[in-house]
């Protein structure tokens, strides 16, 4: 078979977003603090695009001369009417001025450089600092206490191959071959770092980095030692029965020493973690007026936008002068009305979606989580006419203010059970049950998966086994011998 180039014409159909399309997708998944910046960046980008200014109160914007702010712009729009009525040979050197001032570096054929200006350096208090990382911790320590390039290069070398967590992910064989030094050196090395801050860090195991807390904080005791040591499995399993059994004590000294564990740290590096405290900010408001729950959008601190009053003169003027300064106005006018569009179609979505929710969940807002309905993507979409993954965008991260609390949008989308009279139930209220029946269990007889599921058919809710187990995992609830262990080792009872 011979392999050869050639030309040739086929008829496909694809499907192409139009850049309006994709720009409205983009918006969609966006909450408020972010489309800010999107907005922002248009701003800057677009000539044709301008914020809308607030009006400014009356006795404000009075002049010398009486006129409002309101009036004397009707008497500048009147002059530029009467301008533009002029003779072509007579053009209005205001409005040159105006237009000479705000838009003369998109017409200007001649070189301006973007930052020609200077900008005031910021004071040095307002400027912001990163804060250390475990490594950069680590390592700061290490060039305090290592003097020798050697140990100082091994150092690093060991420090970089720690975990977020804290914890050595190399061997010392390896890293003895990396750095070139004996292995007892090494081994020195990692010591040091493990006694740095934060303790224990450097550790192979939970158990080398409790004993090595436990010798920082001179914990001598020897049962203690002896549980980290050589019974950390039974302790984690809260096998407390066997633990007292196999130490020849009671439960009440296991408590004394479950006490002590607890207060170590089982991931020495969580203390430097990276993950920051995330704060809600609303993307729509629902508050109750009488008998009604009214739907709305948060709007306050987003920039209201309008294509800018220059545009037609600007347009008229670069016609005459210049086919590419008015191809590039046109152009920027039509990407203008794709974005405005785009954001009047991204409101009313998230509108359509939020107000089908509360209307759907009406019952939920006014009498509480056991009358939460079961709700997924593909009924709002059908319901509002729209695409599933249109929906999914639009839950992404949005969330509503309430008088019952701030909820993600994604708290109402749950699956539905169908109980023994053949209605729907939500997960959500099957989960808030069985949290229920643990809370109010006998502590010293705890409720099996097996027994849960039964009392919950009782109630018109049949569900497996294994689906109780599911839910209980996911509330991180522990299974039932280990809350009877736990409640056991707390009454110091066997």
């Amino acid at each position: 078979m011979v392999l050869k180039q050639r030309l040739d014409q086929r008829q496909v159909q694809k499907l192409i977003l139009a850049p309006a399309l994709q720009q409205a997708i983009k918006l969609l998944p966006l909450t408020n603090l972010e489309l800010i910046e999107v907005i922002d960046s248009e701003l800057s980008q677009n000539p044709v695009l301008e914020e809308e200014t607030s009006e400014l109160k009356v006795s404000e914007t009075e002049g010398k001369d009486g006129q409002t702010e309101d009036q004397a712009e009707r008497a500048e729009a009147g002059a530029d009417d009467a301008s533009e009525a002029e003779p072509p040979g007579e053009p209005d050197e205001s409005a040159d001025l105006e237009f000479e001032s705000r838009f003369q570096e998109y017409l200007d054929d001649g070189f301006r450089p973007f930052f020609s200006e200077r900008r005031e350096i910021p004071d040095l208090e307002k400027t912001l600092s990163k804060s250390p990382t475990l490594w950069d911790h680590l390592n700061w320590q290490a060039n305090l206490t290592f003097f020798e390039k050697a140990d100082r290069e091994a150092a690093e070398q060991l420090i970089g191959d720690i975990n977020e967590d804290g914890y050595l992910t190399t061997s010392e064989e390896e890293l003895s071959r990396k750095a070139g030094l004996p292995i007892e050196r090494v081994h020195e090395i990692r010591e040091k770092i493990k006694a740095f801050d934060p303790v224990g860090s450097g550790s192979f195991d939970l158990k080398e980095a409790l004993l090595a807390q436990m010798d920082y904080l001179k914990i001598d005791d020897e049962t203690t030692r002896r549980i980290v040591q050589d019974h950390l499995g039974l302790f984690e399993k809260s096998d407390f029965a066997q633990l007292a059994k196999v130490l020849g004590c009671s439960l009440h000294d296991i408590k004394d020493h479950f006490e002590v564990i607890k207060r170590l740290e089982p991931a020495p590096g969580s203390k430097y973690s990276q993950e920051k405290t995330s704060y809600v900010v609303p993307d729509i408001s629902v508050t109750k007026e009488g008998d009604e729950i009214v739907v709305g959008l948060i709007t306050d601190g987003l920039p209201r936008l309008r294509i800018s009053g220059n545009y037609p003169r600007l347009l008229a003027r670069a016609a005459k002068e210049s086919s590419e300064a008015f191809n590039y106005l046109k152009d920027k006018r039509q990407k203008a009305q794709w974005f405005l569009r785009s954001l009047e179609q991204r409101d009313r979505t998230i509108y359509r979606v939020a107000k089908f929710i509360v209307d759907r969940q009406r019952d939920f807002f006014e009498k509480g989580l056991d009358f939460i309905k079961p709700l997924t993507l593909m009924e709002i979409a059908r319901e509002i006419g729209v695409h599933e993954s249109t929906v999914g965008r639009v839950v992404a991260n949005k969330s509503m203010t309430t008088p019952w609390g701030v909820f993600l949008l994604k708290y109402f989308f749950h699956k539905s059970l169908t109980g023994d009279l053949g209605e729907e139930v939500s997960s959500l209220k099957i989960k808030e049950k069985i949290r229920k029946l643990v809370e109010n269990e006998d502590r010293s007889r705890p409720l099996s998966d097996l027994e849960i599921g039964d009392v919950l058919a009782r109630n018109n809710l049949k569900i497996a086994r294994r689906t109780v187990a599911k839910y209980r995992k996911q509330l991180k609830l522990p299974p039932s011998h280990i809350r009877k262990r736990k409640f056991a080792m707390e009454e110091g009872t066997s």
